[in-house]
């Protein structure tokens, strides 16, 4: 083992208030996983990336930015360890490192994800797909769905506001 070998774990656990060393692999986070086929580690071989000490890989990984948080693995985890805090605090630790970043739209997507919610207080799917298309220049890609999704009503033309939109705009302040 090297000198930096829980360096990352140390970070992580500082940031979510739990040790990735909780994990034993058993692979129930991975296995209930909704887009694990699009990952190009499992959930849980990141984790053991970093138990292991294997830092730089672990950063390098896509797994965390296309993690889409639906908590299915933290609920699934006989540890009760919360797999999807894990990932938010990779993310997070990549961009305060200056990690090369494997899925850099996936950036570009919180970003617009994020700037929705601080305008409107919820999502804005319309908006969502605007400022993301915009950020990454793919004008085209997903076009021919989006008919469909306007008129079954998935995709609405103007945003629904929550009433304490200050109270959104305080969190944002406190985290900015």
């Amino acid at each position: 083992m090297n000198a930096n070998t829980n360096k990352l774990a140390d970070k992580i656990e500082a940031l979510t208030k739990q040790s990735p060393m909780l994990c034993y692999q058993c692979g129930k986070c991975s296995a209930g996983c909704p887009i694990r086929d699009y990952m190009d580690e499992s959930p849980n071989q990141v984790v053991r990336l970093v138990q292991l000490g294997f830092d730089d890989e672990a950063l390098k990984s896509s797994t965390f930015w296309l993690c889409a948080g639906c908590l299915t693995c933290s609920s699934r985890c006989p540890q009760n360890f919360d797999l999807a805090k894990f990932m938010d605090a990779m993310r997070q630790t990549t961009l305060e490192e200056g990690t090369v970043i494997a899925e850099k739209d996936s950036v570009k997507f919180h970003k617009a994800f994020l700037n929705q919610v601080k305008k409107h207080g919820r999502m804005f799917e319309f908006g969502l797909a605007r400022d993301y298309k915009l950020a990454t220049l793919n004008l085209m890609q997903d076009v021919d769905v989006a008919p469909e999704m306007f008129v079954k009503g998935k995709i609405g033309i103007f945003p629904h506001k929550i009433k304490d939109t200050k109270g959104i705009k305080e969190i944002f302040d406190k985290t900015d």
